[in-house]
This record gives structure tokens, sequence and C-alpha cells, in this order.
């Protein structure tokens, strides 16, 4: 298929108002990339512009390393299948797979042959001969991405395509997604979506969009165990990250932190310098990460206001220390009954704290 680069790209509307700046990004064949990110940060804007139905303002767009800036969308090997299916509704499934094809003047074999085979892929055999209206959400969908298949093209582009199918076709067309991955290993996708579950089921790496920019680009794991900076690590995991005000107290491999709302110290797997003793640091707990203890050092003792039992496990949301702070939130495996009011202690294995300051990771330090 191809490889993508992106250097130093950026969109600007009306020469004012700036979408997108310095976007640095090299994708590789055979890669699966979910951009994700906040309402408004730009995502789709970016896969547009990539697809060539947006201009770029600023930057180069290659593809095998040829520049793609003004090179029409029609040309550019790209295939992008939207949220929504726009399918011809007076067209069979057939018939609508085929239309690209038929523009482009290929041969009645070439498109019977091409149909055939994506259509086996996607488990559309049975379906050619059906209208659209005949079909459920989650096979016009699979149409949609068929469309896109029988054009062979080096990317294919996906905006949101299961924003539209209720939570069960979700998951079912998630799958198919995955597995249609599975079988075309040298196929380079590119994928928006405001889902983190498609983000991290998905992607062989995440680009999370913030701010005009790129605020960190990773496998899944990566970011859910090492983000770079405090937006990334409350945005990738739900419910988001606890961040708790600490001090760093001792240093060296293992950096102890005590917190006000805490009691004693608690330690953290990231290696500090001596400068760093009394600075003053967020420290980033997962709410599946927390641990309750009756020991004597804890990270945080709150009072139960609400709780959720889910089956599998109880989110406990704990009252806000002061009116405006967000609720700490520990997420503990099990049932837990009559825990409301109940004040608890809570800690977490050295190896899943996280340490920020000004927004950035200790780990991440020169």
């Amino acid at each position: 298929m191809a490889d993508l680069k992106l250097t130093d790209v950026g969109k600007t509307y009306g020469g004012t108002v700036t979408v997108l700046e310095h976007i640095n990004l090299d994708i590789t064949t055979g890669e699966l990339i979910v951009f994700v990110g906040p309402s408004g940060c730009g995502k789709s804007t970016l896969l547009r512009m990539i697809a060539g139905l947006e201009k770029i303002t600023a930057g180069v767009l290659e593809i095998d390393g040829e520049e793609m800036n003004d090179v029409p969308p029609a040309q550019r090997g790209i295939a992008m299948v939207f949220q929504s299916y726009a399918l011809y509704p007076h067209m069979t499934v057939r018939d609508n797979m085929a239309f690209a094809l038929k523009l482009a003047k290929k041969s009645p074999q070439e498109i019977d042959e091409a149909i055939n085979r994506a259509a086996k892929v996607l488990q559309l055999d049975e379906y050619l001969d059906r209208l659209p209206k005949a079909l459920s959400g989650g096979q016009r969908q699979r149409v949609a991405i068929g469309r896109s298949i029988v054009r062979d093209p080096k990317v294919y582009l996906f905006d949101e395509p299961l924003s539209n199918l209720d939570a069960g076709l979700r998951v079912a067309t998630r799958i198919e997604i995955a597995q249609l991955k599975e079988s075309m290993p040298n196929s380079t996708m590119i994928y928006v979506t405001h889902d983190q579950v498609e983000a991290m089921t998905l992607a062989s790496r995440i680009v999370v969009l913030a701010n005009k920019g790129i605020a960190q680009v990773g496998t899944p794991l990566e970011l859910y165990e090492t983000p770079e900076n405090e937006f990334v690590a409350q945005f990738i995991g739900s419910p988001a990250m606890n961040l708790l005000a600490g001090e760093i107290v001792s240093t060296g491999e293992m950096t102890g932190v005590s917190l006000p709302e805490g009691k004693g110290t608690i330690q953290a797997k990231i290696p500090s310098k001596d400068s760093d003793k009394g600075l003053k640091v967020n420290v980033g707990i997962r709410p599946e990460d927390m641990v309750e203890t009756d020991g004597e050092n804890y990270a945080f003792q709150g009072e139960v206001e609400i709780t959720e039992k889910l089956g599998e496990v109880t989110q406990f949301y704990f009252k806000p220390s002061a009116p405006g702070n967000d609720p700490v939130i520990a997420k503990l495996a099990g049932i837990h009954k009559g825990m409301r009011g109940q004040t608890m202690n809570m800690t977490a294995d050295p190896a899943k704290v996280h340490l920020f300051s000004n927004g950035q990771s200790l780990l991440y330090r020169d």
C-alpha cells in the first residue's frame, strides 16, 4: 500500500482562524492510525486534508514520497468511508460497489472480480442483489467499506464510521473492521473517532490531538501506561485519571511524595534528582489502580458520596475536598454494598503512580 508523511502541516481559515499547526507525522505501510481528541480539535479536518477535501494551508503532505498538496482527491489513491453511509438508495449493493469502477471504465470482468473479492472479505455475498433499504445499519456500513475496497486504494480513511450505529452494532462492526484489517495486513488505514474503546482496540498507534497540534503519538498501551502530559493522562481512560496535589519529599530511583489529602509518604516508580526535593507535583492515579489500605501511608482519604455498582466492578465517587474540585474516583473489583458515607483510605502500587510538573510527566524530562 503506502507510506504517508505530514511535515509541519497546518490549516487556517480566512487567514486568521488557525485550526491546526505544526502537524508532523509519519505513517508506514500496514499501520492503522487512529486520530482522537475532544470535539473541535481538528481530527476530521486533518483527515479531510489528507483526502484532498480541505486545502492544506501550511506544510507538506506526501504519499510514497510524492507531494500531494495540489493533487486532486481522485488522483491521490485514497478511499474514504464517511460517518453517513452515502449509498445510492435506488442501486443494489452490487451496483453501489461497482459505481466508481464503472466511472473508471474498468472492464465487466475486472468489476465482477473486485466486487466478489470484497464481498467475500466483508461477508456480503448474499446481499449483493438487495437494495440498501433492505439492510441493517451495520450491513450498510459494510457496503460503504466494500465500495472503498474494490478501488484498491493506497490509503483508507474512516471518518467516525460507527457513530450512527447503536451500541450493539458498534461492537459487532468494530470487530468486523478489526478482522478486515487482519485480512489486509499491508493496507494503510487512518481512522477518526471520539470513542476511546474504538481507538484502544483498533489502533496500531493513536494520535491524540489537542490545542491545534499533537499532544502525543503512541501505541494504545503507551498512551495508557506512560502518558507524556496531563491532557493525555486524563483523556485516555474512563473514568479519567485522578490528579492529586503533592510534593516530592525524597528522591532517587523511587520518588517519595506527600499528599495533603493523604497521610505519610507514597512511592512512585519514577526516578528523580536531588534538586526535585520540594517540587510541587500533581500525582496521577487511575481509578482502576486505586486500592484500599489500612496502612500508615496512603495517597487519599475521602468520604464515599456515590457508588455505581456495575456488576464486575464498583465505582466510588468521593466527596470533593473543596467546592468546584473534581471528585476522586476509585474503581474496585466486585460488588460493594453499604459504602455510602464511609471513609476510605486509598493508595496505589508505585508502578501505577504518575507524576506531573507544569502539566508534563516527569518520565519524559531530559
